[in-house]
Parts: C-alpha cells; structure tokens; sequence
C-alpha cells in the first residue's frame, strides 16, 4: 500500500492515549499553525454495533454525501455495510475499494444521462426514481435497472428537510408512477422515502413505512415483484443524541406492515456513523477585546476570537446544514466569563463561527475544540481565501486494530502500531511505504525541531520523512 501526504493511515493507540490526547499533542506541539481534525475509527464501530442492535433487520447502506472520506469508507466496507451514492463519482469511490455493486443504491432521484450510463457500464443497477421523465430516460439509458420508486413523507421537524425537492405524493402520483412504469416495462422492485435529514419526529416512519405497503401491494396486483423497502436517513448522530426511540417505531412498523423475510429493508444513514467521530482542533490566530464605554474604558465587555477554519470551511454546516456548534477551550480558564464571539479566518464578515458565548479570557495561540464535526462538513469545505482545510488525523484503540486489521478492504498496512507516533505529535503528514519503519522504533528517523519547521527554497518531495521523531519545546 502506498501512503502519500494526502492520505492518511490508522494511528493505533494504546490504553493511556485517547483522541482528547492525542489534539493535546498536536495542537501543544508548538509546531502546529493550522486547524486539523481527529478522527476515531472507534467511534464508527460503536455506532455499527448499536445499529445492529437496534435495527436487526435493517440493512445500513451508507450516505456518502455526508462524509466521502476515504478511510470512512473502507471502515465502513470492512463492517459489511452498503452504500447510498448520489453521482457516478461517488459511486466510484465506493466501487475503487473493493465494494460489489449489488452494495451500493444510486439514491439521487434526478441523474444526469452521463450518470446512468455509467451506473449501467459498472453494474450499479438499483436507483431511486420520483418522477415520469426520470423513468422514460432509464428506459433509454438503462432499461434493466431496479427502479426504487421514492415517495415524500416529511417530518414535522427535522433539521434538513428534503421534501419540497425529492418524492412523489404516495397517495396520487405513485401510483401513476406505477403504471407509466409498468407500460414501459420497467422493473419496479420497491419503495423508499427521506423523512428529512436530522429528523425530531419519530412516529414519522411509521406512517411512511405504512404507505409503502399500501404500494408494495398495489405492485404486487399490477405485476411486479416488489421485495425493496428503502427507509431513507434522518438518524441523528451526535453524542448526545439517541435512535432508541426511532428504532422502536421501525421495528414496530415493520412487524405490523412486513412482518415477512421475503422484503429486504435498508435505509441510508449518514450523520448516525460519522457526526460524533470527528473532532475539530482550531487554533486563536487573532483576537479583538471591545473595551467599555468612556466612563470605563479599561473594561472588557466582549472578545472577539479569530481562529483558523469557519463557514467557508468545516463550519459551512452551520450554513447549509443548519447545525449549531460550541466552543470548547482546550486549555482550562480561570476567572470571570467574558460574552465572546468566534470567528473565521477570511475577509467575510458573514464568516462567524459562533454569535455569543461566555467564555474565559484566552490568548493566541490557544486552541478551541468543536466536538460532532463529522457531518456535512469536509465535502464542502472549501479553500476560499487560501486558507486550507483542515487535515485529518485518524486514531484507533487496539481492540478496534484487533477487529478490523483483517477486515477487507482493510489491511495491517493501513494501521501505524505503537501510541501517537511523533510526525502525528507534530501534525505533520506522513508519506513513504517501508511499513516496517514504523513498527521498529530502533529504525527511527531522528530529526531535530529545527529541520522539520525551516523553510526551503528547493520544492518539497512528493513523499514526507516515515515516522518521524522530533523533540518537544
């Protein structure tokens, strides 16, 4: 396996290090000017495992969109979990580490023509469909294709809703739907439905799960062999958060309405598997204290923190996917709390990270923490203004190396053995394949602080020093 500085391997941790740790090494380093993420691998196992306790008969196919990160997926793949894709480059990502097509759902309702020729070309035969000319264009482009149809069933609240753009009134048009596709001799095989990204309204699923018997039988007289039934997303993911009660209202529907092993029932959750697992480090590059009033001119009465990431960034979410985050100082304060405001690195004054907090005074320098970074972040940050998004940095206790060492698509060569190797320390990028480099401490590369961080007027090599150990200021 060929590691470069754009990807990263799976650092094993040992029991007396832990992903709060391993942010205090990097971001403490006195090396480290930008923002990075952690990720733990860990986090994404235990949240497999409560699916599948929760959910035993409902298949995870997960929703791409949500967080592509390469090693995401081959985590998730090595789990046994399918794939929701929405575009034939997510498809790809999926099929480039191994997973079967029969995996993956192409769960966009509207697709370009160059999309399902392609889908078509790798065997990618399932999609979801809403609408009467998206099915007279797959029976052009792809006339054997497994045609999901899709229906709206909003949640009374949710944190993204989806249906003013995606599925058909279950009650009027899906059946209409039906029988265009029966004309066109199409092979519908079931249905699906999006409560809404982030849904707060369980009994919601119960009532979409409802009307889609109601259609599985209509199918069923007119011809078809329905035997899909796609539960959508919605599942909240972040560390406070619980599916507990929506789990109970699927599994109840499901006993009352497909009570029937000959149904295959999946659903496509994307914040459930990564909101938690990726935290976010930023750095105070900058900071502004508005003093009081001429009466009291030496007073503070708010600070004003710039750090280095924001909506143009990891926080885009904030925008376009309506979260909210809190600030967390990595360093413990003392004092009185100031009402602060938090803000990004560029040039735009839309670029707030959070309004009003109380925080304790901080200096530059010291970092900020923001905890449930994992959703609808990365895949759209951007680098406006030239300012980078944030590396990530990818942890793992030994159980978790213990169970998935072996678990294709995965390999010991995607694992770095032994606790918080010193170029993660540093945040710096590894690169190189002579894995065994990284397992024999003896063979250490030692460098001094001083090479790592002076500048170079040649151009940097494409592959970073292996396993590298610096002292610590």
């Amino acid at each position: 396996m060929k590691v470069t500085n754009l990807d990263e391997r799976i650092h094993v941790l040992d029991s007396e290090c832990d992903v709060m740790t391993v942010i205090k090494n990097i971001a403490w380093s006195g090396l480290q000017e930008e923002a990075f993420y952690v990720l733990d691998i860990g986090d994404i196992v235990r949240k497999h495992q409560i699916w599948k306790e929760k959910l035993p008969r409902v298949d995870p196919y997960y929703a791409v969109k949500c967080n592509d990160n390469l090693l995401v997926i081959e985590v998730l793949a090595a789990l046994g979990t399918g794939f929701d894709c929405a575009s034939k480059s997510e498809i790809n990502k999926v099929l480039s580490v191994g997973v079967d097509p029969s995996k993956i759902i192409f769960a966009n309702p509207t697709k370009p023509a160059s999309h399902i020729r392609h889908s078509a070309e790798v065997g990618v035969d399932t999609m979801t469909v809403d609408n009467e000319s998206e099915l007279h264009k797959i029976k052009k482009l792809f006339p054997s294709a497994k045609i999901v149809l899709r229906i709206r069933c909003d949640a009374v609240e949710a944190v993204c809703p989806l249906g003013m753009k995606f599925g058909c009134d279950p009650v009027h048009e899906a059946p209409n739907l039906l029988r265009l596709a029966y004309m066109l001799d199409l092979n519908v095989v079931g249905f699906s439905f999006h409560v809404g990204s982030g849904c707060k309204d369980p009994p919601v699923y119960r009532r979409a799960i409802r009307h889609c018997k109601i259609l599985f039988d209509l199918a069923t007289t007119l011809g078809f062999k329905p035997y899909l039934l796609d539960l959508g997303g919605g599942y909240p993911g972040n560390k406070d958060t619980s599916i507990d009660e929506i789990a109970e209202i699927i599994n109840k529907a499901l006993d009352d309405y497909f009570d029937t092993d000959a149904v295959h029932v999946i659903a496509e959750p994307g914040r459930f598997y990564v909101a938690s697992a990726f935290t976010l480090a930023t750095g105070i590059h900058s900071k502004r204290s508005v003093r009081g009033d001429e009466n009291s001119p030496t007073i503070i009465t708010h600070n004003m923190y710039y750090i280095n990431d924001g909506v143009y960034g990891s926080f885009n979410c904030l925008l376009y996917d309506h979260q909210h985050v809190t600030p967390i100082p990595l360093k413990s304060g003392c004092g009185k709390l100031i009402p602060s405001s938090v803000w990004g690195p560029t040039c735009d004054g839309l670029d707030q990270v959070v309004e009003n907090v109380m925080l304790h005074d901080m200096e530059l320098g010291e970092w900020i923490i923001f905890e449930n970074m994992g959703a609808y972040t990365l895949p759209v940050a951007s680098p406006f203004n030239g300012f980078p998004i944030p590396k990530v940095h990818v942890v793992a206790d030994e159980e978790i190396w213990l169970l998935l060492k072996d678990a294709l698509p995965l390999t010991e060569d995607h694992f770095v053995i032994g606790n918080t190797p010193g170029n993660l320390r540093l945040g710096l990028d590894i690169g190189g394949n002579d894995i065994n480099s990284w397992r024999d401490t003896d063979s250490t590369i030692k460098l001094p602080s001083s090479e790592i961080i002076t500048d170079s007027p040649n151009t940097p090599p494409h592959f970073i020093y292996d396993f590298i150990e610096a002292p610590l200021s």
